[in-house]
Parts: structure tokens; sequence; C-alpha cells
């Protein structure tokens, strides 16, 4: 025997429309008000009982547009209102309905958190066992933690021990003469910015940064060699702004800092510009002085990149060799067959 009970709709709560909407609402009332009154209007003050001189055709229809025209307008307007009316109820439902996902959400995530609680005070007994127990016990459970790597700003950029002629030993004196004291080393922030030179005169941040650079021990020898090739090169107009290099991955400059030369890090070798590389190399030819500040430069590059790279992050790499005096050592180590 079949079932006629008829099935009950899905209750979907908050989602579920607010309740059938009717067929006629105030908005057709109030349209179709309207359009009556203009059509009495029309039937009491708009015919002329009179002969229309032979206005024929032409008249009959503009006399039937004048007539209809106003109604069209009043029900589309009211056609207007009423999907006014329902986009403005469609957006309230959604606007209940993401309120009350990010509430489910949220109480998701305090229950997870609740969940977390029994394991952290297991681990806290298991932890407190361990450690109460006797020498021959398994390696106790412990809580280890990493500890963020300080910002930039504050980092040293290069070891104390990183450039080896400072470290050569300075004879005793038999006077106790006053020292200045050592400032902080350079951060490495600001070791990127004084590779790259200043932008122009109005750079102060630029002159700060390069003024901080020669004064630290371990980055003034490669700021000075780097001034000096740059303005060499300036002169057979190869400039570091024109050049745009192949980017190499850090992990490849990370390479070439542990030692590795030639082939595994001819990546570092992105300068391709024939004319640069041309004019640099008659320079090294032909140009003792030249030829002597561009292997100065490379040295100092050499010694003083192995210890930023200890301290310094893959992004950091990454923005030293986007500086002017990075291009410079491309396109110099290319001349020379350093990645060769």
């Amino acid at each position: 025997m079949q079932d006629d009970s008829k099935p009950s709709s899905l209750d979907l709560g908050l989602y579920a429309r607010s309740g059938p909407e009717p067929r006629i609402t105030a908005i057709e009332i109030i349209a179709g008000a309207l359009s009556l009154i203009w059509l009495a209007a029309v039937v009491l003050f708009g015919f002329d009982d009179g002969d229309n001189g032979g206005a024929g055709m032409a008249g009959m229809i503009l006399s039937v547009l004048a007539i209809l025209l106003p109604v069209a307008l009043i029900w589309v307007a009211a056609m207007a209102a009423r999907t006014a009316r329902a986009l403005r109820q469609e957006a309230a439902r959604l606007q209940a309905s993401i309120d009350a996902m990010r509430a489910a959400y949220v109480e998701q995530q305090q229950k997870q958190a609740l969940d977390l609680k029994p394991d952290l005070v297991r681990k806290l007994d298991e932890l407190v066992a361990s450690q109460g127990g006797s020498a021959s016990d398994a390696r106790p459970a412990t809580f280890t933690s990493m500890r963020a790597a300080p910002p930039p700003e504050v980092r040293a950029a290069i070891g104390p021990s990183a450039d080896p002629e400072s470290e050569a030993p300075q004879p005793a004196l038999a006077l106790a003469l006053s020292q200045t004291p050592e400032r902080d080393p350079i951060s490495v922030s600001d070791f990127i910015k004084a590779l790259n030179f200043p932008e122009n005169e109005h750079d102060k941040e630029g002159f700060r940064t390069l003024r901080r650079a020669l004064e630290d021990r371990g980055t003034e020898r490669l700021i000075r060699a780097s001034q000096d090739v740059l303005t060499l090169l300036s002169q057979d107009g190869i400039y570091m702004d024109d050049l745009r290099p192949d980017r190499a991955r850090p992990e490849i400059w990370r390479r070439f800092a542990q030692g590795e030369r030639g082939r595994p890090v001819a990546a570092l070798g992105g300068i391709h510009d024939r004319s640069s590389l041309v004019l640099a190399a008659g320079r090294m030819k032909k140009d003792p002085v030249f030829r002597d500040a561009a292997h100065h430069f490379l040295r100092h590059f050499d010694r003083t990149f192995m210890g930023f790279e200890k301290n310094a992050s893959d992004e950091e790499i990454a923005r030293l060799a986007d500086t002017r005096t990075a291009r410079a050592f491309m396109l110099l180590g290319r001349v020379t067959g350093t990645f060769d």
C-alpha cells in the first residue's frame, strides 16, 4: 500500500528562505492603482470630440503611445522595486550564512585547542616522571623550541673572524694608551644596502649605510675595492644599472662561498651583455691598473662573502646578488674565468 502522505520538506534552518513570497505585493497594488488613475485621467480629460483636422493614422499612434508609455514606465519601476527587495533579502540571508559559518569555525578551533590540553598535560607528566627516575632510565622526554633568527636590521652581516687579515696580531705598546671602543658589526640589512651604494645625491639612507660599512673592519676593504672597480668600469661606459643578469639560486651562491669553483657555480656568471664583456676583457689585457683593481676586488668579495653566507638567509643572499657590487663581481668573474 502506497503511503499517500507527502514527504516533509528539508529544513535548511538558517539557509532556508523566509517563506513563499506572495504573488501580489504592495508594490503591484500601488502600480495598479497608479495605472488606473492615469487611465481615468486620460478618459476624463484626454478625449477631444472635435474634428482632428485629418490627423490620420499618425495622430492616432501618437495618442496611443502617449497613453500607454506612462503605464509601461509605472510597471517597469514596480518590477525594479520588487527585484531590489529580493536582492536585499538574498544579501541579508547570505550575510547571516557567513556569520554562522564563521561562528562554527571559531567554535571548532576552540574545541581543538581544548582537545590539545590533555596531550600537553601528559607530556608534562612524562617529563616530570623521567626527571625523577634513575640515571639508567631511557632518555628523558624534553621539549625543544626553535628560536627565531634575529631580524636583518640587528643581525651581524659578517662574523668577527671572517677576514683573516684583520686577525693579525698587533704589537703591544709599552704605554697604556686609551683605545677607541669598537662598534658593533654592521647588520645584514645595512651591509646589503651599502653594497648597492647610494642611488643619487639625495639618498640619505644610502650614504648612511655606506659610511657605516666604511667604519666596519670586516667590510671596509670590499667597499673601497668595489668603489674603485665601479669607477674604472664607468670610464668605459659600463654601468651596473644597465646590466640585467640572470638570477642564480641561493644554493649556488652558498656553494661558491664554500669553495666550489668552475662549472658547478657557472650560473653565477649571469652577465650576457656582449659589449660590456668585450670592453671589460680588453681593459683587463691592456690596463694593468684595472687588472690589479679587478683581482683585488674579486679577492675581497670572495673573502667577505664567505663570512656573509654563514649569517644570511636565502632571501638575503638573493638581495645581495641584485646589488651593484654583486653585478660587478659577475661581470669580472666571467672575464677572469672564475666560472669556467
